[in-house]
């Protein structure tokens, strides 16, 4: 529902920061990755404009919103929400004691032990996980097509314009994906460009 939120920082703590925009604070929860990369960006960023890319969680008791520094830590932690049994403050905690390349490496290797020495991660849920993600992720952050689907949105836009350009779908499907694995923060007129570039 939400992709982004851009504004000043009102409070900043380890586990939440409220972004202020537009006379509102939004309270997002955010991992310890995503508390020292804003902290940096505060101290060199003279606007005090932060952008935070957002997952939205709906419940039956509470609306909550997961705050992340990149779009690639966001998609490790909806790949890690996606297995029975990690909730959304469990994959927090994850990305908060290991972050996105550890995590990667865990998973590519097989590593229970690393994932184990998560607080609350016991063996059944770490080898979970791996039997999950493997298939999906891999050292370098490259992807498989289920990863993809994380990007369906930016993807489909992008060939629906590239055909509508008369381009055939299935000779530049192949490079939107191999630019998306390259990249896969950008916007859906970059990525039209950058396919254009590699036709």
């Amino acid at each position: 529902m939400y992709e982004f939120i851009e504004g000043t920082i009102a409070e900043l703590t380890p586990a939440n920061v409220v972004i202020q925009t537009g006379g509102i604070g939004y309270l997002i929860h955010i991992s310890l990755n995503t508390y020292t990369q804003l902290s940096e960006n505060q101290k060199n960023n003279q606007q005090n404009l932060h952008k935070v890319f957002l997952h939205h969680v709906v419940r039956e008791d509470a609306q909550l919103l997961f705050g992340f520094f990149s779009s690639q830590e966001r998609i490790i932690f909806r790949l890690l929400i996606s297995v029975s049994g990690v909730g959304a403050n469990t994959a927090r905690m994850i990305l908060s004691s290991l972050g996105t390349i550890d995590i990667q490496k865990a998973i590519a290797e097989g590593n229970v032990n690393m994932l184990k020495g998560v607080k609350g991660i016991g063996l059944k849920t770490a080898q979970r996980i791996i039997i999950d993600l493997k298939d999906k992720i891999g050292i370098e952050g490259a992807t498989n097509d289920n990863f993809f689907q994380l990007n369906n949105t930016i993807k489909d836009e992008a060939l629906s314009a590239l055909v509508t350009l008369g381009f055939s779908k299935s000779a530049i499907e192949k490079i939107v994906d191999k630019i998306l694995a390259a990249k896969t923060d950008m916007s859906v007129e970059e990525l039209i460009k950058q396919t254009l570039k590699n036709l």
